[in-house]
Order: C-alpha cells, then structure tokens, then sequence
C-alpha cells in the first residue's frame, strides 16, 4: 500500500475525466522492462482534457511525454511529476490522396501498413521504426534511407500552457534525429506526404525493411532500438565493435552480439545496469577512436530511488 503525505501538490490535480495513477509503475511501459515509478501518470480521454489539465497543472509540475516506450530508458528512481502517455483517440489515422495524418499515439508500423493500403509509397521506412508517430516526429525518426523531415508537411502540438500550436515543416526544425520544437510541447499529430505506388511494390519493400530487421537487430529481446546516434561520418556500431564491446556486460545488462548498437536487458537488468553499460561503452569508444556517443535512447527520471 502507497503512503502519501496528508497534502501534496497531487491533491490538487485538475479535474479530468481520462485516467489519473499516483505513484504508477512504468516498466510495463517500455521495452525495457525496467525502471521505477511516476509521481503520477496521466492518460488523457481526449485533446479537451489534455488541454484542460495542461492548463491548471501548477507550472513548477514538471510533463513527460511517453509513447510505447520503445527509445525509452526510465531510470530507477521514477520520474518526478507528470508522465503523460497519449493512447486511444490520439492514435487515428486518416489518409487523403497522398497524404497521411497520423496522431501522436498511432504506431509507425501502422501508419507505414495504412499508407501502403493507400497506395502512399514513400512511407515504407516507418515500417522499420519502432514507437509512435510521436516520438517520430520529436527526434526526427529515420531508418532504411528515409526520416521523419522527408515525408513530413504539418504537425499539430499542445503547449505547456494547454494552448494548441500548429506547425510547418519550417517550425519542425529536424536536424539529424533532433526536432528544434520546444521540448514542453506535446505533439499531437502529424501530416505525412507521401507519393502514389503500386500496393505490390509498397508490400515488397516493407518485407525488405521486415526481413533486415530481422538479420540485423536483436527484435525479440528487451532492448531500447539503437541506442547511439551515428557521429558524423562514422557508423556508432562500428566504433563500438571496435572497441572490443559486442556481448560486454554489467550487471544483468549486455551489449547485443548480433548488433552492438544495442543493449539489452538480459531479464534482470537495472536502469542503472543498462545506462552505466552505455556509459561504458562511450568511454571506451572515446578512448580508442577520439569519437563521442551521443545516447539517442531517450532517458528520463532520476538514478536512485528516495
């Protein structure tokens, strides 16, 4: 049984009519498997609701954004304030000649299936990438030759204000796996533009994508998906192949022998297991080539639990 104080800053909440956990357990939401809990966890019903809780939510409260937790690393210790996950009606999904408009919750792989019913070829990578169309367009998402700032014309997003913000392309700001939108928006949607292609031809290279997916990357353990970006003119699987780390291992994590741009959690893993793995692993890469890692798994919360 949770025992909170008699008053805190979570007594006074907004009313919402979406679902509110206090002290909510977020391993179940990654890939991972680890992690400790949210001060409170917070599924909207609708946009309205967002918007409403977003705008009487005490502003020193600070909002975390989860999708599927695919990219996402949540650290022992929990995650203080609000994590807010967007399910349900953030997941349509409508197509209209070439174009695709996806909310912030729809799976990619959906979105690439949808597009490819369509006839909307140019898609076909998001087949190839984990997570929601949120975390997409946050760090500008590619895989298989194509990324988010390729396809994408429109997106919609909520401030930490609860006011609605709609962006072009030029507000999207995409860099290498990096969108320049402030971090306290919540993207709520994008418009994708693809081009009109034979279904066959669409079905054929999302099974390419599938198929090297599959030889390549360790799909059916826990794991994070890529954990380092690619430096600039390097491959960071390379380097950390060169560096003596494929299969290293701390604690119940290991980097992936099949492809070592990957850690897993080998089933009893810590966060701290997996994130001091990484942190390994960029010291020695730094220390035999001269490059530096940047994590691209997405961490948040604290280390040590209170």
């Amino acid at each position: 049984m949770t025992v909170r104080r008699e008053h805190d800053w979570r007594d006074d909440l907004p009313a919402v009519r979406g679902r509110i956990g206090f002290d909510a357990p977020m391993a179940p939401f990654t890939w991972f498997r680890v992690g400790g809990p949210a001060e409170v966890l917070f599924r909207p019903a609708d946009l309205d609701d967002l918007m409403t809780f977003l705008a009487g939510l005490p502003p020193q409260v600070p909002v975390t954004v989860i999708g599927v937790g695919s990219n996402l690393l949540v650290r022992d210790g929990g995650v203080p304030g609000v994590v807010i996950r967007l399910a349900g009606p953030f997941a349509a999904i409508e197509t209209n000649g070439d174009t695709i408009t996806a909310g912030a919750g729809a799976l990619d792989i959906t979105v690439a299936k949808l597009a490819m019913e369509a006839g909307i070829g140019g898609l076909e990578f998001l087949s190839g990438v984990p997570g929601t169309i949120g975390g997409a367009l946050r760090m500008n998402a590619g895989a298989f030759g194509a990324e988010m700032k390729d396809v994408a014309i429109a997106a919609e997003a909520v401030d930490r204000d609860g006011r609605l913000r709609i962006l072009d392309l030029a507000d999207l700001g995409f860099t290498y796996r990096h969108s320049a939108v402030d971090e306290s928006w919540i993207f709520l949607s994008a418009t994708l533009r693809g081009r009109p292609a034979p279904t066959a031809a669409i079905a054929a290279r999302m099974d390419e994508i599938r198929a090297g997916r599959e030889n390549a990357q360790p799909v059916r353990a826990r794991t994070g998906g890529s954990t380092f970006a690619n430096p600039p003119g390097h491959s960071a699987w390379k380097l950390i192949d060169a560096a003596g780390c494929r299969g290293l291992i701390r604690g119940g994590a290991q980097v992936s022998e099949k492809h070592c741009n990957f850690l897993l959690n080998l089933g009893d893993a810590t966060a701290a297991d997996i994130e001091d793995l990484g942190e390994d692993v960029r010291r020695r890469v730094l220390e035999t080539s001269g490059v530096e890692l940047n994590w691209e798994i997405r961490r948040i919360g604290v280390r040590e639990r209170s």
